[in-house]
């Protein structure tokens, strides 16, 4: 239930940042692609669409996605998608064959770049003076 909600809000932050986020935007830019997360045991699946500057996200798998990322099961998804260290966490699942890529591997590099600009930026305080 976790996995299903992550990858929902996942499309909910994709969606926002491709309308508000300027550097997400660019990001973008020249795309126009279907991509999937999903569990191996197809219980759980989402994709997303990138088209128009938009990222557009739909339940369900898709019929012919540029890539694919499948993890072993919902938990692991989980689990993985919200580690501290996320690049440690895929090439450890990739190695132990707990996470498959379909499609194109450099697509999936691009997609990890992107999930960098939907974490919120934190604001400076600013120190009053004395």
């Amino acid at each position: 239930m976790k996995f299903r909600f992550l990858l929902w809000m996942l499309g909910r932050l994709m969606a926002k940042a491709s309308r508000d986020n300027v550097e997400f935007q660019q990001q973008l830019a020249g795309k126009d692609l279907v991509f999937q997360l999903h569990t191996l045991d197809g219980k759980i699946a989402r994709h997303f669409i990138v088209r128009d500057l938009r990222v557009l996200s739909k339940r369900g798998p898709a019929s012919a996605p540029a890539f694919a990322i499948g993890f072993k099961d919902g938990a692991y998804g989980f689990a993985t998608m919200s580690a501290k260290n996320k690049q440690l966490a895929f090439m450890q699942g990739i190695q132990n064959k707990d996470i498959q890529i379909q499609g194109n591997p450099s697509l999936v590099i691009w997609f990890q770049g992107l999930t960098k600009h939907l974490v919120p930026k934190k604001k400076a305080v600013e120190k009053k003076a004395a």
